[in-house]
């Protein structure tokens, strides 16, 4: 059973384990069907927050359960009451639950000098913060612990995404260069010299993971990245590339700190410090190679972003991304771009 399937990574997961030769039952709240599946998968109407339908959905018992959309230590509970009905599960975690010898962490990257220096590359030995209910981090690093305090109860694979990408994403960070090439703009601006780096994870290299995984049950915890981590800078040219811009039409101008001005500068991957995942445990474990590059599975994510924005305001195509930067902070502000360019050139 993969809980969350109609979403950006259950999607391909359920496509992917299902041509392994696993039977399938595709869980999500609309009881959908992505049409890249094949026809045995079972579609199944479930509200993962709902503990008598998940239990109803578990009656008989499965072999797997993949779980894109747990999010706290309650969701770990429900599997507690429910280890005699599942034989092992691989859940998606996030490398946000991680914290420098600093304390810093994505919950403290606002914060003056609060950006994360983790080591490069990031292992799973890495400090953590603090387990509880406060923030997206928190929660996600409770419910690691209560899923891996199961044990032998409930063997479940931990898999801690770094930026994952690919078609069905709501907040989709390749549309900051792909709307600005649709956009024409020829002039773009990135902070930090344009080297800054957010490990990207593909939806299929997740996917492949949980295939994995699913065939080597245990009670870990695994890092879960692309083969690379490019700059930003790097993803600017291979979109451009992807998006047949002429070479030499666009550029890019760096700057070697923060924003020099609201709204300008600022992408999705801007950061002071690398964040780069160590994926040699998941090699080592699991036999992990990935099945593609950021760069050879950017066309579908490009297409597909192309065609949501067509004809739509970005904001009423991606609300969630709009919503996460809030009112303050406009990912597309030109007048600003051109107003810093023109009084940097003067």
């Amino acid at each position: 059973m993969v809980i969350g399937a109609t979403g950006q990574t259950g999607r391909v997961t359920v496509r992917a384990l299902a041509e392994d030769g696993w039977a399938v039952t595709a869980a999500s709240r609309g009881a959908g069907r992505d049409a890249g599946w094949p026809e045995d998968v079972r579609t199944l109407r479930l509200d993962r927050e709902d503990d008598a339908a998940l239990a109803e959905a578990l009656d008989d018992g499965v072999d797997l359960v993949v779980d894109t959309v747990a999010f706290t230590p309650e969701h770990a509970r429900q599997y507690a009451r429910l280890a005699d009905r599942i034989g092992s599960a691989v859940v998606l975690s996030s490398g946000a639950i991680y914290e420098d010898e600093q304390g810093r962490s994505f919950d403290t990257q606002d914060d003056p000098d609060g950006f994360p220096e983790y080591p490069v590359p990031i292992p799973e030995t890495q400090r953590t913060v603090a387990p509880g209910e406060a923030t997206y981090g928190t929660r996600k690093v409770a419910l690691e612990n209560e899923l891996l305090a199961l044990g032998e109860r409930l063997p479940v694979t931990m898999l801690r995404a770094g930026a994952i990408h690919g078609p069905h994403c709501r907040t989709p960070r390749e549309i900051y260069f792909v709307k600005r090439n649709l956009d024409g703009r020829h002039t773009r601006v990135l902070t930090h010299g344009g080297r800054s780096r957010f490990h990207p994870i593909s939806v299929h290299n997740i996917a492949e993971l949980v295939r994995l995984a699913a065939a080597r049950p245990g009670s870990r915890v695994l890092n879960a990245g692309d083969p690379e981590a490019p700059t930003v800078a790097q993803i600017g040219a291979a979109i451009d590339a992807v998006m047949d811009v002429p070479s030499g039409t666009v550029e890019t101008v760096t700057v070697p700190g923060d924003a020099p001005a609201p709204n300008v500068g600022v992408t999705p991957w801007s950061a002071d410090h690398p964040v780069v995942y160590d994926m040699s445990a998941a090699e080592r474990e699991l036999g992990y190679r990935a099945v593609t590059t950021y760069a050879d599975s950017l066309q579908e994510t490009v297409g597909w972003l192309v065609e949501r924005l067509r004809g739509s305001d970005w904001r009423e195509a991606f609300p969630k991304m709009a919503a996460n930067y809030g009112p303050s902070v406009d990912l597309f502000d030109y007048a600003a771009e051109d107003g810093w360019l023109a009084g940097r050139e003067s």
